[in-house]
């Protein structure tokens, strides 16, 4: 029984549900040993497939060709599509383009949301956002070295960025770079256009994580920009918004990254009881009259049940108040969801002994691909600080 959920958001989850168990699922027994480029015309048959469902761009408001779904409803598609590897890119909800078209769609001009929107709307161009620095901590986003400096009707461009998703095939970079230095630190920097094609746009190479390049828009790249120039009117919202702006998309995309977890979490689940209930360990034994299995079981549905309540919440209350004042639950949902995740995961493999870390089961992918759920948006550590100084403060201490 769903808690709290309109027959019409059952039956969208349902649709959904349906949609990637029975398309999506089936492509991890076709994926083993191809790179993600080789996969994109199967994708884009799916792809197909989900616009005349219509339910293409779930987070897009039906003027823009989406499914118009309110926040509380997208993070729950979220989960669902989280059971694929594959399913935010077949709904054209995949990170880093769906928060991009976010902050298009709330602060771009006209002119920006024509060029660059609307292909991105369209799936005909891919995207990347790039703010990490190799040279400064994650952890202080507001300490950064690249610079965008005016000269004339453009600005000129110099840093160095890695960890840029899904920067290879990408169109354009949105690029977070100082464009104020002299002013207080969370106003310093700009959220600026950069085409992939600019002169000067050096992608030097795909970051291999755990022993896997990537390719496509399954990569994460380092980036050079020497000497890029770039019209003044490829800056998003005002000059030194960046970190506003910044704000903005992740405290949303917070939400969905949570969810999507809570859907590789539900999936690791399922593969674990299905293996507990059918493994022989001896003559009519299962693997599930075993109280450590039992106890896995147990404690990764609870662990989950309560991830998704924090979150549903976080995201009731951002659409009350906004993201600002939903800033504590949405610290507190960051990383306890990463933790349940990747417990249950780890939990699966375990299950699963040597299958669980092989090719054949999506686990691998999982494990892999998500150990970085607790480093990036902000590490454990930064968020349990946040929630700390809150509890703290109602007793009268204040953190430094």
């Amino acid at each position: 029984m769903d808690f709290s959920i309109s027959q019409q958001s059952q039956e969208t989850l349902a649709r959904v549900r349906e949609f990637v168990t029975e398309e999506l699922y089936p492509i991890e027994k076709v994926d083993q040993g191809k790179s993600f480029r080789e996969l994109i015309p199967l994708l884009h048959e799916k792809r197909d497939r989900v616009r005349q469902l219509g339910m293409w761009l779930p987070q897009i408001p039906q003027e823009h060709g989406g499914m118009g779904l309110g926040f509380l409803d997208h993070a729950m598609v979220s989960e669902e599509l989280g059971r694929s590897p594959y399913g935010h890119y077949v709904f054209g909800a995949q990170a880093p383009d769906a928060g991009n078209m976010e902050i298009l769609l709330e602060f771009g001009t006209d002119e920006q949301r024509q060029r660059w929107l609307q292909p991105l709307l369209a799936g005909e161009q891919r995207s990347c956002f790039s703010m990490t620095e190799p040279n400064r901590p994650g952890s202080n986003p507001v300490w950064m070295e690249t610079t965008a400096v005016r000269d004339g009707d453009a600005y000129v461009i110099n840093g160095h960025k890695w960890f840029t998703t899904s920067a290879d095939g990408a169109s354009f970079a949105v690029v977070m770079a100082v464009t104020n230095p002299d002013s207080p630190p969370h106003k310093r920097a700009s959220q600026i256009i950069v085409p992939s094609d600019a002169p000067g746009f050096n992608r030097v190479r795909n970051i291999p994580c755990m022993g896997h390049e990537g390719d496509d828009w399954m990569s994460h790249a380092e980036i050079k920009y020497e000497n890029v120039r770039v019209p003044l009117t490829n800056r998003i919202g005002e000059e030194g918004a960046g970190f506003a702006i910044a704000q903005a998309r992740l405290g949303a995309g917070r939400i969905h990254h949570c969810m999507r977890w809570i859907g590789i979490a539900e999936r690791s689940l399922d593969l674990m009881c299905r293996r507990a209930t059918t493994r022989e360990i001896a003559p009519g034994e299962m693997l599930a009259s075993r109280q450590t299995v039992q106890n896995w079981i147990a404690e990764s549905r609870a662990q989950i049940d309560a991830a998704r309540l924090m979150v549903l919440q976080a995201a009731w209350k951002i659409d009350k108040v906004g993201t600002r004042d939903a800033r504590i639950e949405i610290s507190t949902i960051k990383f306890y969801t990463a933790g349940a995740m990747l417990d249950t995961i780890d939990r699966a493999i375990q299950v699963h002994g040597a299958l669980g870390i092989s090719d054949d089961t999506v686990l691998q992918s999982f494990y892999r691909n998500e150990r970085s759920a607790r480093i990036y948006d902000g590490p454990d550590e930064v968020h349990q600080r946040v929630v700390a100084r809150q509890v703290l403060k109602e007793y009268g201490y204040r953190l430094k």
